[in-house]
């Protein structure tokens, strides 16, 4: 039951913050959900309380209930730093007009997605796909719909002509299991957790494998207001830039963002992401 009534609460939660009036008295921060949510509570509340103590301000996690919450809610102001992906964060841009990329892992720099089949589903390429059904993560996930869509669109493969059906997972690891499942055939998911599920036992190697991976791509970023005072963006990004995985306290916090350390963003670096979103019809 517990479980079950957590989604609505994060809802419930996340309606019910104020929007921000004069001098902020708390920092809220937020990811999207693109794994299940008492994983995201697992990785993004050790963080809040990290930057409350660098900051010497409260911090809170605001867990939302899908992508476009978050983008909404930087938008209203009820939001102040999202961990985006490379997609929502691009949509986030140009629904605020202001929102500025903070930081992001060393591993977003060159991002992949990876497809995912049974070893006796008969698929070993691409072009296998067709006729076969296949499962996305979110809709508005960079790494387990927009790339895929597009690498698929550019190997000539055309989801909505090509495969039998597709569906939408609504997360990573979902996806995932779906494969492993038999729900569908095949499906896409970003690297990094795909590792995560191996390293951790939650998917079998013997029953899925990966059968291709994308070219790098720029992905996951820290992302604020633009109107957020600029002396506390650079705290915060200083923050992220002290993280040394040499340090026993930092590399947890660095292995639950399943990443050696951050560097600083760069918004140009997002453009081929936007570009590639309209190429995939996701944008206009």
């Amino acid at each position: 039951m517990r479980r079950s009534i957590l989604p609505l609460a994060f809802l419930l939660l996340f309606l019910v913050l104020p929007a921000v009036a004069g001098p902020l008295a708390e920092l809220r921060v937020s990811a999207i959900p693109d794994e299940n949510p008492q994983e995201l509570l697992r990785i993004y509340e050790p963080f809040a309380e990290y930057l409350a103590r660098e900051l010497k301000m409260p911090v809170r996690f605001v867990p939302v209930l899908d992508y476009a919450a978050t983008v909404e809610g930087l938008a209203a102001k009820k939001l102040d730093m999202v961990w985006y992906g490379g997609f929502t964060s691009v949509q986030a841009v140009r629904r605020t007009g202001d929102a500025t990329r903070l930081v992001m892992r060393r591993e977003d720099a060159e991002f992949k997605s990876v497809f995912v089949a049974r070893p006796e589903g008969g698929i070993a390429r691409l072009a296998d796909l067709k006729g076969k059904s296949f499962a996305f993560g979110s809709v508005s996930s960079t790494s387990g719909h927009l790339m895929p869509r597009y690498f698929l669109l550019q190997n000539g493969v055309n989801p909505e002509r090509d495969f039998a059906t597709f569906a939408f997972s609504g997360a990573h690891d979902a996806t995932a299991l779906w494969v492993q499942q038999g729900k569908v055939d095949a499906g896409a998911l970003n690297f990094l957790v795909w590792d995560k599920l191996v390293g951790t036992g939650k998917v079998d190697p013997g029953k899925i494998k990966v059968f291709w991976t994308t070219p790098p791509y720029v992905d996951y970023v820290w992302t604020v207001r633009g109107d957020l005072d600029a002396g506390l963006r650079e705290r915060i990004a200083s923050a992220f830039l002290r993280l040394g995985y040499e340090n026993p306290e930092h590399r947890r916090l660095l292995d639950l963002h399943r990443t050696k350390g951050y560097i600083r963003a760069r918004d140009e670096d997002w453009k081929g992401i936007e570009e590639a979103a309209v190429a995939a019809g996701l944008l206009k």
